[in-house]
C-alpha cells in the first residue's frame, strides 16, 4: 500500500481541495475518496470508516499508520512539493498543531457553510440521533 490522502467525495469543498493537492502539491501519495476506496478495496483496509472520512480528512501511511484533521493535513504537506515541506513540520509543532485542531474542526463543523459546499457537506454532530428511517 502507498501513502494516501483520504477525503469525502459526497462534500464539494473537499473534493475542490483535492483537486488542488494533486494540481499543486502533488503529494507523494494517492488522494482517493472514500467512496471509491469503498467500493474497490473497502475503508477496513486502510483502517478506518465511513464516519471516519465523512468527519476528517485522512492520511494512511504505507505502513498503515491513520493520521486524522489537522494531523493528516500536517503528513500530506510533508510528503508534498519540497516548499510545501516547512509548513507539514509547523503544523506538527505542539502549539501549533493544538490550534490548527480548533481551526479544522471549525471548518469541518461549518463547511456546508463555505462556498462550494454541497448538501452533503452538512455532517451532524457525533452526539445527534441517529435518522429515523
Amino acid at each position: 500500500m502507498r501513502n494516501t490522502v483520504i477525503y469525502d467525495g459526497d462534500c464539494g469543498i473537499c473534493t475542490r481541495l483535492a483537486g488542488f493537492v494533486r494540481r499543486r502539491l502533488r503529494p507523494d501519495a494517492e488522494v482517493r475518496s472514500s467512496q471509491e476506496l469503498e467500493l474497490e478495496v473497502g475503508l477496513e483496509s486502510y483502517g478506518v470508516t465511513e464516519a471516519d472520512c465523512a468527519e476528517a480528512l485522512q492520511y494512511v501511511t504505507a505502513s498503515g499508520r491513520v493520521h486524522s484533521a489537522q494531523d493528516a493535513v500536517a503528513r500530506l504537506l510533508l510528503v508534498s512539493r519540497p516548499w510545501w515541506r516547512p509548513a507539514g513540520l509547523v503544523l506538527l509543532a505542539p502549539g501549533v498543531n493544538a490550534l490548527a485542531g480548533v481551526v479544522y474542526r471549525w471548518v469541518a463543523r461549518n463547511r456546508y457553510r463555505l462556498p462550494g459546499a454541497s448538501d452533503a457537506c452538512a455532517v451532524p454532530p457525533a452526539d445527534a440521533p441517529a435518522p429515523r428511517p
